[in-house]
């Protein structure tokens, strides 16, 4: 089983939505991956409330993924997350390129970069949409390395 690494900077929004999107979607189509998402800085996050954003629940069961478990509460990234990953993917470039550099710059130039703005810079429901559309250019690409 290969392992993705999805990235955000409080890993309660952008981050847990690509994971678990990927993972449900991966699941269907019998993918050898498996999605795990972690946080750059969950200091960051004051204003995050509980292990998951409501509009990452919300929009998983619209799409018909409801949560199999209760979610877990956002983990912070460690360099052993890197090292068991074979493919990470941050969500923001601008945003996080230099909480890599300040924090696990050996890593800075194997992470995929892209352009996921927070809910303070975009609404909920585009960034969401932005994720879906990255998710699906993402699936055939690492099932041609599977």
């Amino acid at each position: 089983m290969k392992r993705l690494l999805f990235l955000c900077t409080g890993n309660y929004y952008r981050s847990r939505y690509a994971e678990l999107l990927f993972n449900a979607l991966a699941s269907m189509v019998r993918l050898s991956w498996r999605a795990d998402s972690r946080g750059l800085d969950l200091s960051a996050g004051k204003n995050n409330v509980g292990p998951l954003s409501s509009f990452v629940a919300d929009r998983l069961s619209r799409r018909g993924f409801g949560l199999v478990a209760p979610p877990r509460m956002p983990e912070q990234v460690s360099a052993s997350d890197f090292a068991a990953a074979d493919l990470v993917i941050a969500l923001n470039e601008v945003e996080h390129r230099p909480m890599l550099v300040a924090r696990f710059a050996d890593w800075v130039h194997r992470v995929e970069y892209w352009h996921v703005h927070d809910a303070d810079r975009v609404r909920p429901d585009e960034a969401l949409s932005l994720i879906e559309r990255e998710i699906e250019r993402l699936l055939p690409r690492v099932k041609a390395q599977s």
